[in-house]
């Protein structure tokens, strides 16, 4: 059978044949030609940066033929003289000028969320929570302080809400700033602030909250331009908007590269089958849906609120309820694979993304592998829907930027997916999540300083029936969960009606709780076997009728028995390799 390669660098030319010599200027030329051939295809990547007009669009007519795979690489992958080939859906800002310490340039219809200062991730700035003496209104807020009146853009500001419920982090856009008698009332933008105060309500212990209370930090406004390393994008005149930068020293607007993620979606296939892309770098990408009037209503894990019916759900007649979604929608990736077969993605970096980074939905035998995710605002892999999912020997660490509440890597609705040798950390809130589905394995991975935001959730966490029976439900075996952060948390947590699920031969250390044996609704058919940890799981003295616990063991003073240093030693990467340097100021990562 017939091999060819074809050719792409960031200097070439679409019109010209896609050799070496000769190389294509885009993904989307070479795709095009690629669909007229026969055999073997190989599109070679030369080194650069590659900054497609818009997303790679793969479908039916883009897969292998007779058995054989079409393959995206760089130049000499594999080899000592493998090049970087990066595709960035990011904007060069040029044309600055200063004012008062601060760049601004001037950009166009240009919006964007993030910003990469020779790549680095700049943080949106913002001041912690509303000043003065604050109330909520049906329309927003009233304060005695007029700190509000200075805003210079106040359609542009948003507000944060860390912590409406313990594992809930929202959005909602301010609409405008007035003055209210020796004060400032902030009317907020709707929709967002409508279903705020229907889905946000709660009773706890004989306390009620309705609606998202008020604002742990506000963003996105010129005065408050403080910290270096900073910036804001005022959109205060339509297609005339101004982005403004706080430097960092030694930072000069000629030397330094800025780079605005425009693009949403880098790659979307859809129907594709024996397509791998391996060795590439993924980044600058945005999602714009949070900065407008519906705002980022988020409730659990990847998902957040569209409007509709809200539903009442008890959490034990002695605790209280809380309202959540009827239906939700799940934070967008920013590459997607739709009812694929046969793909693999291998030795890829995802970073700088502005939502997940990849998401399978529905299709089959697919596999991501030797992956890094890093700089991420949400999740690293949601997978959705699809059966026969391989997710091995990835490193996830620093996501969940701006999405607080999302996983590092998360199943729902799978079949005969696993999930093994990962390394999982300094995430905010879980690190490996699966709901229900059937089959699900959790092998042998790594999570390490997970849930350091917000609460009530685990370095793996699973919910939800997982089968019919024990052959057929889900296996969580052979884990080292370490440096569950947060107060109110389960480092291994199975959770809300989960069934049939046997968890084996796991090390919990240095977690809020290890684990939790009494949730609502209750287990059915859960087996704790085997389990090394530094505390007894809450529950563990008197376990349900619907919890097997047998054989753990629980240490203390550190002192880990010798019978599980061979479930440490298989744990986590199989390939050992040091994280990526995150494009990300630690010390500001989770502010």
């Amino acid at each position: 059978m017939s091999t060819t390669e074809l050719f792409v660098a960031p200097d070439g030319d679409d019109s010209a044949p896609g050799t070496l010599e000769q190389p294509f200027a885009t993904l989307g030329r070479a795709r095009d030609a690629a669909r007229a051939l026969t055999g073997e295809i190989t599109v070679r990547l030369r080194a650069g940066t590659h900054r497609p007009a818009g997303p790679l669009e793969l479908t039916g007519a883009d897969s292998g033929r007779g058995g054989r795979r079409v393959v995206y690489q760089p130049y000499g992958y594999g080899t000592a003289e493998q090049e970087e080939a990066v595709i960035s859906g990011g904007r060069l800002v040029a044309g600055w000028r200063e004012r008062d310490g601060v760049w601004l340039a001037d950009v166009g219809d240009l919006d964007t969320r993030q910003l990469y200062v020779d790549g680095r991730r700049a943080e949106r700035a913002g001041i912690e929570g509303l000043p003065g003496r604050v109330a909520m209104t049906e329309t927003g807020y009233t304060t005695d302080s007029t700190a509000p009146l200075a805003w210079r853009s106040p359609g542009d500001v948003e507000f944060v809400h860390r912590g409406v419920y313990p594992w809930t982090e929202a959005r909602c856009g301010v609409a405008e700033v007035s003055a209210d008698g020796e004060g400032a009332a902030i009317t907020m933008a709707r929709p967002a602030f409508g279903r705020a105060l229907d889905l946000y309500n709660s009773t706890w212990e004989g306390q009620t909250s309705r609606g998202p209370g008020l604002p742990t930090r506000i963003e996105n406004d010129a005065s408050f331009l403080t910290e270096p390393g900073t910036f804001v994008l005022d959109r205060s005149r339509p297609g005339h908007h101004v982005l403004h930068y706080l430097p960092r020293p030694g930072e000069h607007p000629e030397r330094t590269r800025v780079v605005a993620p425009v693009l949403e979606v880098l790659l979307h296939a859809t129907g594709v089958s024996d397509v791998t892309f391996r060795g590439l770098t993924f980044a600058d990408a945005t999602w714009l849906r949070p900065s407008g009037p519906e705002g980022f209503l988020h409730y659990h894990g990847s998902g957040f609120y569209l409007g509709g019916p809200v539903l009442t759900v008890s959490l034990g007649e002695d605790v209280g309820s809380v309202t959540v979604p009827g239906e939700s929608a799940t934070i967008p990736a920013c590459l997607v694979l739709e009812d694929v077969s046969g793909v693999r993605i291998e030795d890829c970096r995802f970073t700088r993304l502005g939502a997940t980074g990849l998401a399978v939905s529905g299709g089959a035998d697919i596999t991501v592998r030797g992956c890094d995710f890093d700089t991420l605002s949400a999740g690293a892999l949601v997978v959705d829907g699809s059966r026969s999912v391989l997710v091995e020997d990835n490193r996830v660490h620093h996501i969940g930027l701006e999405f607080s509440g999302s996983p590092g890597m998360a199943l729902t609705g799978t079949t005969g997916c696993t999930i093994a040798h990962n390394h999982v950390s300094d995430v905010p809130h879980c690190g490996i999540v699966a709901g229900p589905g059937q089959g699900t394995r959790i092998l042998h991975n790594l999570t390490t300083n997970t849930m350091q935001v917000l609460a009530d959730g685990g370095g793996v966490y699973l919910s939800g029936p997982q089968g019919d029976s024990h052959d057929t439900g889900a296996v969580i075996r052979g884990n080292v969960i370490e440096d569950t952060r947060t107060p109110y948390n389960f480092g291994l947590y199975t959770d809300y009606g989960a069934a049939w699920v046997t968890v084996a031969e796991n090390i919990v250390v240095r977690a809020d709780s290890t684990a939790v044996l009494h949730v609502s609704p209750p287990l059915d058919n859960v087996v704790y076997r085997g389990n090394f940890w530094d505390a007894d799981p809450i529950g563990a003295d008197a376990p349900p009728s619907g919890v097997a616990y047998e054989d753990n063991t629980t240490f203390t003073g550190g002192n880990e028995p010798a019978a599980a240093a061979a479930i440490r030693a298989r744990a986590g990467l199989r390939s050992p390799r040091p994280p990526r340097t995150p494009a990300t100021d630690l010390q500001s990562a989770f502010l």
